[in-house]
């Protein structure tokens, strides 16, 4: 089995490093071309150099804005593939949390695939094929309680992508969402990297272990994803071969969730 993305342009948005840096390496991987998207030139042009690849190109433009989305879709206005990846974290206690700091994560994590969706989904649609990935996480079915805001925005992201793939039947465009658990990312690394750091920790591997049997001991895995794990299953959805999932919420979260479905 092949994933052939030949011929076909996908926009991943929040690109320049992370599980989206990682999603355009997998695309490119597939032949696809491949749109990087951040919020400044100096992080698009890094994570172009990173890639260093033919079929790459980059659009820095601030998607957690209505000014940011509406500059990219100006450069971008057809993709055959869309991630919706742009999204951060932030760990606060849910009676400390501000109006800004609610509306900001939501702004981000949710209204930038709002309104790229929006805009690229009706007209996949005409053209008879699309896929749209929403970049979710474990989050949503597992609330953080040290991040209420964050996990409201991940499950809103589930609600937005079910209800657009019911919007589109049989249109030959599919909406899903991908929901990682904990993954070695930078973000998560630089954290990790502190215990190895203070002597609690021999190295990341053991680092990313012990969080694990710490913070989310149902894991079947036992250990944080790779990047490239979670990418390898959001290349599938974005290919032909995945032509009967949508509305579909996929789990790749190493048995995180003790749920079945």
């Amino acid at each position: 089995m092949k994933i052939d993305l030949a011929g076909r342009t996908a926009l991943v948005t929040g690109s320049t490093a992370g599980i989206g840096l990682g999603i355009a390496r997998a695309l490119l991987d597939c032949d696809a071309d491949v749109i990087v998207n951040g919020r400044t030139d100096e992080r698009v042009d890094a994570a172009l150099a990173s890639l260093d690849h033919p079929r790459v190109r980059g659009m820095a433009a601030d998607v957690a804005t209505d000014e940011g989305c509406a500059a990219l879709i100006a450069a971008e206005p057809d993709v055959d593939v869309l991630v919706n990846n742009a999204g951060t974290i932030s760990i606060t206690p849910v009676f400390d949390t501000s109006d800004e700091d609610w509306e900001s994560l939501f702004a981000l994590n949710v209204m930038s695939g709002v309104r790229l969706s929006r805009h690229h989904i009706p007209r996949m649609a005409e053209r008879g094929w699309g896929r749209v990935i929403f970049i979710s996480s474990e989050s949503a079915l597992h609330i953080p309680t040290e991040s209420v805001h964050y996990g409201m925005t991940k499950a809103a992201q589930l609600a937005v992508a079910r209800g657009m793939a019911e919007s589109v039947p049989a249109t030959g465009v599919t909406v899903n969402s991908i929901l990682p658990g904990p993954t070695l990312s930078e973000l998560m690394t630089g954290m990790l990297q502190q215990q190895v750091d203070d002597g609690s920790a021999a190295d990341i591997e053991q680092a990313g272990r012990d969080f694990i049997a710490d913070q989310r001991p149902t894991s079947i895995l036992q250990r944080p994803a790779e990047v490239e794990e979670v990418a390898n299953l959001v290349a599938y959805v974005a290919s032909s071969l995945s032509s009967a999932t949508t509305g579909a919420a996929l789990r790749v979260d190493g048995g995180v969730v003790r749920a079945i479905p």
